[in-house]
């Protein structure tokens, strides 16, 4: 789904990513914790937002399946979808943000390189 997607493309690094390259950005102890805390909260969160998503989707289905639809229904349900895929998003965009608080500016320097073979310049 790519969610994060524009912070991955510069150079923000997500968690479970950091946590994958943990030994080749070097993190400290306190840096992994940090990061292994924040990915199971953003896990958690969008765990959650997740399932109101698909329950969303499946009120729209229903509608058209009981041949109950109305114009202010679908309007009213895929408004409601809509935000919901938006808040999903923004967690998932706003733990970036969180790792830019674990991470140093070498080590997210680095975690640009090893995940697009070149060096990302980010500004904090």
């Amino acid at each position: 789904m790519e969610l994060a997607l524009p912070a991955e493309l510069n150079g923000y690094p997500g968690p479970m990513h950091v946590l994958e390259l943990a030994d080749a950005l070097n993190l400290t102890e306190e840096q992994r914790e940090r990061t292994e805390q924040a990915f199971e909260r953003m896990r958690e969160r969008a765990s959650d937002l997740g399932e109101q998503v698909i329950e969303s989707e499946r009120e729209l289905d229903r509608l058209f399946a009981e041949r109950r639809a109305t114009l202010e229904e679908i309007e009213r349900l895929t408004d409601q979808t809509a935000r919901r895929w938006s808040q999903l998003r923004a967690v998932h965009l706003e733990y970036h943000l969180v790792m830019l608080t674990v991470l140093d500016d070498e080590q997210v320097r680095r975690y640009g390189y090893l995940r697009s073979g070149r060096s990302h310049e980010h500004r904090r």
